[in-house]
């Protein structure tokens, strides 16, 4: 597959001869665990890629829910969108401020919406800022665009059936966590949380899918990453990690292998950890 698909990743170089295409639509997607003391906005208003609004998860999200950040109702996604004058007939590219972290979260949200024509940008802001390509520090003025959305029911998967997905193992539920956290020998970052993962679960930490300059690996080192944790590909797979951020992640890597029948768990460890009545593994897999 090559580098450059506005489906799934672009290059630096690819959205720098797009940037100024009439419906072509950036955003910052810029997320952080508090753990990583950074400011999201404070960076996107310092210097963003030209023409680029922010995505703002935890607010474009179902603030009815007490899990964080859970996929937000489709009016409401809608309604953003046409705020942000994002809508139908757009190209989107995703970006994020530390290369490839929580902009899938958002590449995801809009495949779950029916939206087909987004990328991520390969290596992010810090690539971008790296090769001294151009930033501005002032938001763009957006008009309404309307939006229309399809949800994509199979793209997500609640607590109930990750469960039936455990017990029967007709499913791969790959997690994207760091190796202690799966393991449960390091504590959870959000207090009240078990420690360990859904039995059965196989792990793929998120950024072992990413090259040293973080970068998205080739689809060859990508698909022996999954076959090394142990994951059977021919499975329909299912990705959790600690709230449904870096799960997608793990999504955008199997959609560039060419593996479709995936999903991404939304409530994640967040809700499984909580809940006492859910069965916890702890150890390899």
């Amino acid at each position: 597959m090559a580098l450059d698909d506005p489906k799934t990743l672009v290059s630096t170089d690819w959205l720098e001869a797009h940037l100024r295409d009439p419906d072509l639509r950036v955003l910052d997607a810029s997320w952080f665990l508090p753990s990583m003391e950074r400011d999201a906005k404070a960076g996107y208003a310092a210097a963003h890629i030209p023409g680029a609004r922010f995505f703002d998860i935890d607010e474009i999200s179902d603030t009815r829910s007490e899990l964080p950040h859970m996929a937000p109702p489709v009016e409401k996604f809608m309604s953003r969108m046409r705020a942000m004058g994002v809508g139908d007939g757009h190209q989107v590219v995703i970006y994020d401020q530390m290369g490839i972290f929580s902009a899938p979260r958002v590449w995801w949200l809009f495949r779950l919406m029916g939206k087909t024509d987004v990328a991520v940008l390969d290596g992010g802001l810090p690539k971008w800022l790296a090769e001294g390509r151009e930033t501005e520090d002032m938001a763009p003025i957006p008009r309404d665009r309307h939006m229309t959305v399809q949800r994509q029911a199979h793209l997500i998967k609640d607590v109930t059936q990750v469960a039936h997905a455990s017990k029967l193992g007709d499913h791969e539920i790959i997690d994207a966590r760091p190796r202690g956290r799966f393991l449960g020998t390091d504590p959870e970052p959000r207090p009240g949380l078990r420690s360990g993962h859904i039995p059965g679960a196989k792990n793929v930490p998120w950024n072992s899918v990413l090259t040293e300059t973080n970068t998205m690996k080739s689809p060859e080192d990508l698909r022996a990453v999954f076959t090394a944790a142990g994951v059977d590909l021919a499975k329909p797979a299912i990705a959790t990690c600690g709230s449904g951020i870096s799960a997608a992640v793990l999504v955008l890597a199997l959609e560039r292998i060419g593996h479709r029948n995936h999903a991404l768990y939304d409530g994640s460890w967040a809700e499984w950890g909580m809940f006492n009545d859910l069965r916890v593994a702890t150890g390899e897999a």
